[in-house]
């Protein structure tokens, strides 16, 4: 039985809810670890395979094909960009004037009901691993959908839909518009935590308080695609994680809603 929730489970095809912080397989210049694809195969055999994953930090759906013609099928579909991807994201709206490019009247202060972004995503030639955005031809071209679900002021809920599949695709645009995700340590804000007491007035909290969230705010909430056996559609879901959650909670209680 597998340790982790599983969302959706055949003779071809394999959906686990991935906790935050577990890479499924090795990351570039992550330190050595137990891997979520090498528990997943000492369960199910080793013809199992990835073909869709969130990075190590971020949290939700992981998709595995249990033999190569559900590999290939699965593969093509994400190739193809016929997968519909759903993706939840907890951002710091900057108010310092960071993505003001892409925002020509307002800044990143005033943050629109949806927007998208097209800038091509490459990698930083003096940090390996490391991705950056370009207005264009700078890498390979990738875009993103977004929609705001939930504005509180200084902090955002965003629906992302990615058009394609790039490395850090997600974390990348946003920090380029000047909307890091949450505790994203590489491309956003490392040192700005989400705190009760800085939403709460009267906080009477010790000086120990931890973070709400504390993990990546990224999380992998929907797919949609064609099963690689039948062809019929299987949509697949993932709530957001208890720390996530929990987020929201007192932000909707206590953050100051921005104003439009």
């Amino acid at each position: 039985m597998s340790p982790w929730p599983v969302v959706f489970e055949d003779e071809a095809l394999l959906v686990l809810d991935k906790p935050a912080g577990l890479a499924v397989v090795a990351e570039p210049g992550a330190a050595p670890g137990e891997t979520l694809l090498e528990s997943v195969r000492a369960r199910h055999g080793a013809a199992v395979t990835n073909v869709h994953r969130p990075e190590a930090g971020a949290s939700g759906l992981g998709v595995f094909a249990k033999d190569k013609p559900a590999q290939d099928f699965l593969s093509g579909q994400f190739q193809a960009k016929t997968v519909r991807q759903v993706w939840h994201a907890l951002v710091i709206v900057r108010a310092d004037g960071a993505g003001a490019e892409f925002w020509p009247r307002d800044g990143a202060r005033r943050v629109p009901d949806a927007f998208a972004m097209d800038w091509w995503i490459g990698q930083e030639v003096a940090r390996p691993g490391v991705m950056q955005a370009f207005r264009r031809h700078g890498g390979q071209p990738a875009r993103t959908a977004f929609t705001v679900e939930e504005n509180f002021g200084a902090h955002a809920l965003l629906r992302c839909e990615p058009e394609s599949n790039r490395r850090h695709q997600l974390r990348v645009h946003l920090a380029a518009v000047g909307l890091p995700v949450l505790n994203d340590a590489l491309y956003g804000l490392p040192d700005a935590p989400l705190l009760l007491s800085a939403l709460k007035r009267g906080y009477k909290g010790g000086a120990a308080e931890r973070p709400l969230i504390r993990q990546l705010a990224l999380h992998a909430s929907g797919l949609t695609l064609a099963h690689p056996r039948t062809r019929a559609a299987v949509a697949l879901a993932a709530s957001l994680p208890e720390q996530f959650a929990i987020a929201l909670k007192n932000l909707r209680k206590f953050a100051r809603p921005a104003r439009r």
